[in-house]
Parts: C-alpha cells; sequence; structure tokens
C-alpha cells in the first residue's frame, strides 16, 4: 500500500502499487469495475491531449497529458492482470525484446546507412515475426480503428511495396479528378454518393502521400484555419449575421481572408 504522507516523488513502481490498491480489495468501486472495453474511450482521448499539447509546444501540459497516458498503459494492464492474460511485466518485457529484435544494427551486427535503412530493417523484420507472406497480410495488420485518413495513407504505403503505384502525383491529381466527376454523378442519382465520397477522400489522401503531407494534419489545420475565419466574419457581423443572404457572408468571408 502506498503511504502519501511519505513519499516526496512517486516513480512507477508506486504507480502501479497505487493501482494494485485502487482496482483491490476495498478499493475504488469505479476503478474494479472497469473493463478493456469501459476506458478504451479515454484511452484515445489521453493520447490525443497528449498530442495536442505537442502541437501547443507545451511541456507542462504534455508532462502531465503522458501521465494521463500511461495511467491507462497501467490501468488496462491491471484488468489483463486481473483476467489472468499478462500483467505490466508480460508488457514491458515484449516491447523490450521488440526493440532489440527491431534493431540489429544496435543489438546486432547489422550495419546501416541512415534512418531510411533502419525503417527498412524495421519493416521486414516486423513482416517475418508476423508471418507475413503476402502484401494482404501486411495490410490486414494495419489497426482498422486508426483514423480514417491515416488507415487509408497506410494501405497506400502497403500497395506502394507491391508496386501498385502511381508514377507520380500527376496521376493521383488525375485521380482525384475523375473521382470528382462521379461524385458529381451520383449526387445527381447516377450512383452511390457515400461511395463515390470515399472514393474520392481515398484518391485526395494518395495526392497527400505524393506531397509527403500528412492528411490528417493538413485537414486538421485547415479545420483550424475555417475557425479563425468564421470567427473573424462573425466579428464583423456581429448579431447582424444570422439574419445575412450567403452571399453577404461571403463578402465578409472574402474580407477576412485578407487579415
Amino acid at each position: 500500500m502506498v503511504d502519501s504522507n511519505k513519499i516526496e516523488r512517486y516513480d512507477f513502481n508506486d504507480l502501479l502499487a497505487l493501482m494494485e490498491q485502487l482496482r483491490g480489495e476495498g478499493g475504488c468501486p469505479w476503478d474494479r469495475e472497469q473493463t478493456h472495453q469501459s476506458i478504451r474511450r479515454n484511452f484515445i482521448e489521453e493520447v490525443y491531449e497528449a498530442c495536442e499539447a505537442i502541437d501547443n509546444e507545451d511541456n507542462t501540459h504534455l508532462c502531465e497529458e503522458l501521465g494521463d497516458v500511461l495511467l491507462q498503459v497501467v490501468f488496462h494492464a491491471h484488468i489483463a492482470q486481473s483476467d489472468g492474460a499478462f500483467d505490466m511485466t508480460d508488457v514491458t518485457d515484449g516491447i523490450c525484446r521488440k526493440l532489440i529484435l527491431r534493431h540489429p544494427h544496435i543489438f546486432g551486427e547489422v550495419s546501416v546507412s541512415g534512418s531510411a535503412e533502419v525503417l527498412d530493417n524495421w519493416e521486414e523484420i516486423k513482416r517475418r515475426e508476423k508471418q507475413q507472406e503476402t502484401y494482404t497480410q501486411a495490410m490486414d495488420e494495419v489497426a482498422k480503428s486508426l483514423p480514417a485518413l491515416i488507415y487509408a495513407e497506410k494501405m497506400q504505403k502497403r500497395a506502394r511495396k507491391a508496386g501498385f503505384d502511381w508514377d507520380d502525383v500527376s496521376g493521383a491529381l488525375d485521380k482525384v479528378r475523375e473521382e470528382t466527376d462521379e461524385l458529381a454523378s451520383a449526387i445527381k442519382g447516377e450512383g452511390n454518393a457515400e461511395e463515390e465520397l470515399g472514393d474520392l477522400l481515398f484518391a485526395a489522401v494518395n495526392v497527400a502521400r505524393f506531397l509527403e503531407v500528412d492528411p490528417e494534419e493538413a485537414l486538421r489545420k485547415a479545420a483550424r484555419k475555417f475557425h479563425r475565419r468564421f470567427a473573424r466574419v462573425e466579428e464583423m457581423a456581429g448579431d447582424a449575421l444570422k439574419g445575412m443572404s450567403l452571399a453577404e457572408m461571403d463578402k465578409l468571408w472574402d474580407k477576412a481572408k485578407l487579415i
């Protein structure tokens, strides 16, 4: 049991002990009731909050959010331990072994010329570990719970390894135009609009990949830009905004773009 009156600076072992206390006999009812499924969303949210701290270059906030992420890791490990599946030592043992295995240029006799070769070796070792004999099997390993833009990008990168890709960005841009036309036709009733919109977004991710632009980050920046400009429009319009026509709002939007 952790004695909070005697510890000046807590370490990882203290966190493990606290989790044991919270989920043990006589511990917190809420903590004891949780399952992997019930706190799954918490895990996702904490990771995103840590990412926001990184984006804001806020080290104080990042330190706090990394602690929240670490709590989620320990929480899931303790739930697994209670179920007899694995424990925290299994988690740390597994990741240490993976790091050693996938860094043969550090822990073995392999030589590398730079970061690109390190990544190539990592993927090849991973493929052998998971006994992936086909490119489709490599695609199957991509987490389907990833944000859609990231998931699409990873699918495309797996296909590229098989040579299934455009020669350059012009082919990807042509595909965007083609998918835009097909979406326009679907909107008129000549096809499935949802499917065609998905194809258009997938094609846009292809363009981002050729430009070496993170599609998730590009869309996030575009959304933030929209937020800033809309705020300027509302500030200029004041209480009159709600009664304005779209044409009137567009005029303010054009002014907002210049600010």
